[in-house]
């Protein structure tokens, strides 16, 4: 609460301020990301893009091979994760990480998915051979910041951050109308601004956006 001595809407400012420059700064690089790809979004079909496919082919190690071999009693189809040692191959050998996620055993090979932002890839092993076939697909840097913007295979992580960037905005806004509203009887236009500014969207949607 504001001090005795101090006049309360002069303590709310400088709160209002402190939140609304604090906040800013946390959100100020995300939102000029969000706000470029809301552009990217919105004219994606417009924006050449050609996906890059690379593929590699290795071959497991028969100590390896020897732990995802398939047994007689096996189930036609299962989801497990890879063993740590294979894990831990892969991504020391091939620079593939794949952590601790189920992927698909059939009784021929285990299907690994690899999305990613901006492209996808996939892996295979055959059980029986050993034979690695990893397939990388890569869509360009604009559908890279596309998928961030959508939080489209981004991780755990990611998705905290949009979460934190959203909360940081919401304080913005509502530290703004807030400063607004203190200097309003000095700016008239301040009101008719902010009415039009819910307004105009309101008015696109009803009239030129169609269910």
């Amino acid at each position: 609460m504001p001090p005795r001595k101090q006049p309360a809407k002069a303590w709310w400012s400088k709160q209002f301020y402190l939140w609304h420059w604090v906040s800013g700064a946390i959100s100020l690089a995300a939102m000029i990301l969000f706000a470029f790809t809301g552009i990217t979004l919105n004219h994606a079909d417009e924006i050449p893009a050609t996906p890059q496919v690379t593929e590699r082919t290795a071959t497991l190690p028969a100590e390896l091979l020897a732990t995802i071999a398939p047994g007689d009693d096996e189930a036609d189809s299962v989801k497990q994760p890879l063993p740590a040692a294979l894990r831990h191959w892969l991504d020391t050998e091939l620079g593939v990480y794949v952590g601790g996620r189920s992927f698909e055993w059939s009784p021929e090979d285990i299907y690994i998915d690899l999305p990613r932002p901006g492209g996808d890839g996939w892996m295979t092993i055959d059980r029986e051979s050993g034979d690695i076939v990893h397939e990388v697909t890569l869509r360009g840097w604009i559908s890279y910041l596309n998928d961030l913007h959508k939080g489209r295979n981004t991780g755990t992580e990611w998705a905290w951050f949009m979460d934190v960037f959203s909360v940081a905005c919401v304080i913005f806004s509502l530290t703004g109308l807030a400063l607004l509203f203190v200097h309003a009887r000095r700016r008239p236009s301040t009101w008719p601004i902010v009415i039009g500014g819910i307004v105009l969207p309101v008015l696109i949607l009803l009239i030129f956006v169609h269910s």
